[in-house]
């Protein structure tokens, strides 16, 4: 077998493995991955339920249960991370009341929020703010520009992901442009570290994604993030904040937010937020996702 035959075989495997991680061909039909994540403990009774996806937090089990531990510890009380598939599951739980918090994208706190409590933004960088990334496949050197992946297909994270839907559908629209018509096909993975993995073994051409989870790829994953090239960065947005339920007590509420904010002063929180590649957290201010709210209200009413 000659070395491209290697190249070739191993590409299949690369896409085969990826097509059984967002659930098979369903999911490029623009599918729906499932709402509870298959392992999900029962909620101890009284714990402080913290809606989460695997939009940003991808393959950290272990990571979790520390996290959840050092809650623990600082809250004194039982805490449970709710996971679900996508923004909209944990969404629909924070509306209702059956989650207490959670750590969403901005796009759906805008959208929803007379019905949740801004609680702390994470920092990154110095700063509580983040882009979008528009990637292409590295050894695709014909796209440089959003223009080059007319007619492509194209991989997006999450249809309630800022950084990895509206963002991208708000620049074709301002520039007159059908998302539907522009791409030859589009799908949705459910992460923004598949999205990266969808661009990288040559699923997709390009695909939008968070940047600050590409920049984390970058040092964590570098097998994963080479595979890509950044052909456009959007404006500065909120970087996605950790929201809390309609009617909360206010105790529950300063409690949690005050323990987000102290991460950093906190040994062990600080060495949960390397990890995480974060600074700190922040209790931030609406005003911060102004621009979200901007590019929602043209993209909705489209």
């Amino acid at each position: 077998m000659s070395m491209s035959d290697d190249n070739f075989v191993g590409g299949l495997t690369d896409r085969r493995r990826f097509l059984m991680g967002i659930g098979g061909a369903a999911a490029l039909a623009v599918g729906h991955p499932s709402s509870v994540l298959a392992g999900e403990p029962a909620v101890p009774k009284g714990a402080l339920r913290i809606g989460l996806t695997p939009v940003f937090l991808d393959d950290q089990m272990s990571f979790t249960a520390r996290w959840r531990s050092w809650f623990e510890e600082k809250l004194e009380r039982p805490v449970a991370f709710v996971q679900r598939g996508s923004y909209r599951d944990v969404v629909d739980l924070v509306r209702s009341g059956k989650i207490d918090f959670a750590w969403l994208c901005g796009f759906p706190y805008v959208r929803h929020r007379h019905q949740m409590r801004l609680v702390a933004v994470p920092v990154w960088r110095g700063q509580p703010l983040y882009q979008s990334y528009l990637i292409a496949e590295a050894q695709n050197i014909g796209i440089r520009s959003r223009a080059d992946l007319t007619g492509t297909v194209f991989a997006y994270s999450d249809p309630d992901s800022n950084s990895g839907y509206l963002y991208p559908q708000f620049q074709l629209r301002s520039a007159q442009l059908d998302p539907a018509s522009f791409f030859g096909r589009s799908f949705f993975t459910w992460s923004h570290r598949k999205v990266v993995e969808a661009v990288s073994i040559g699923l997709a051409s390009g695909g939008a994604v968070d940047g600050y989870v590409w920049e984390t790829l970058a040092v964590t994953r570098p097998d994963l993030a080479q595979g890509t090239r950044i052909i456009e960065k959007s404006p500065f947005f909120g970087h996605p904040p950790f929201v809390a339920r309609p009617g909360i007590p206010a105790a529950d509420l300063e409690r949690f937010q005050s323990v987000l904010v102290g991460m950093a002063a906190d040994p062990q929180g600080a060495a949960l937020l390397r990890r995480l590649r974060l600074d700190g957290f922040t209790p931030g201010s609406p005003d911060l996702y102004d621009g979200i709210a901007r590019m929602m209200a043209t993209v909705l009413k489209t």
